[in-house]
């Protein structure tokens, strides 16, 4: 998908979790964690059930360093992840969990 595309939606007042996480991982791909984190704060704040967007706001606060922060997102994403019946997903942010230290 294209950023500005979805940037423009934003900004013409489509704003939702779907959105944001999109967003928020295209903004990842791109190297751009700051934006990314920003999108995905919104994200989680929308729809905190979604565990997806728990695992890429840890990644992006991990990018910046933020590893108090990060820890608290994946281990976040764990809870809603398991409570799903998510395992990859908890799995994945187990792993990402352990490597922050």
């Amino acid at each position: 998908m294209d950023r500005g595309a979805l940037e423009r939606m934003l900004k013409q007042g489509t704003d939702n979790a779907l959105l944001r996480y999109t967003l928020g991982t295209l903004c990842l791909k791109q190297s751009d964690p700051e934006a990314a984190a920003e999108h995905l704060a919104q994200a989680v704040k929308q729809d905190q059930e979604h565990s997806a967007s728990w695992k890429q706001y840890g990644k992006a606060l991990a990018q910046l360093k933020h590893v108090e922060e990060a820890r608290y997102a994946y281990q976040k994403g764990i809870t809603v992840a398991d409570a799903r019946g998510d395992v990859q997903a908890a799995k994945e942010m187990r792993v990402f969990l352990k490597r922050l230290g």
